[in-house]
């Protein structure tokens, strides 16, 4: 980038990021399984009908979920075969805050229950980590402060 004499943009924090996935319904109900939470916004059941999938007031048929100023989407335009891949350019992984370990455990244990394949928790220094993919293998880690 070249120097500027105009001020550079300083964010205030991440306002929200937004998933391609393949199958709506069934994103839709791992991430409300997942985040213990239905979605503020949900065009889902509009999916499929014409122009939904290019109108950006109904979200593109997709879901949104919100954590206070923070702000997750499903957007379900992505080929049926498609399948994530961490090594594309693009999202690495994305990672949920939770506030305490116990949590971390009961996430774990939640998720055993439901039958979603998942790491082990992980001491990484700094945080403790729990891996698991979603339907589309987009990877996640539930996140929290070691201490």
């Amino acid at each position: 980038m070249s120097q500027s004499s105009v001020e550079p943009v300083v964010p205030s924090g991440i306002h929200h990021l937004r998933l391609t996935v393949t199958d709506i319904a069934r994103s839709k109900a791992f991430y409300t399984t997942l985040l213990g939470r239905e979605p503020v916004i949900d065009f889902s059941d509009e999916f499929g009908q014409p122009g939904v999938s290019e109108d950006r007031t109904k979200f593109y048929g997709g879901v949104v979920f919100s954590f206070g100023d923070q702000v997750l989407g499903l957007r379900p335009v992505a080929e049926p075969g498609d399948r994530f891949a961490s090594t594309r350019v693009g999202l690495d992984h994305l990672g949920l805050l939770v506030d305490t370990r116990a949590e971390l455990d009961q996430a774990a244990e939640r998720l055993k229950e439901d039958g979603v394949t998942h790491g082990e928790i992980q001491d990484i220094g700094s945080m403790v980590i729990l891996s698991l993919q979603d339907p589309d293998d987009i990877n996640l880690e539930l996140c929290c402060p070691q201490g």
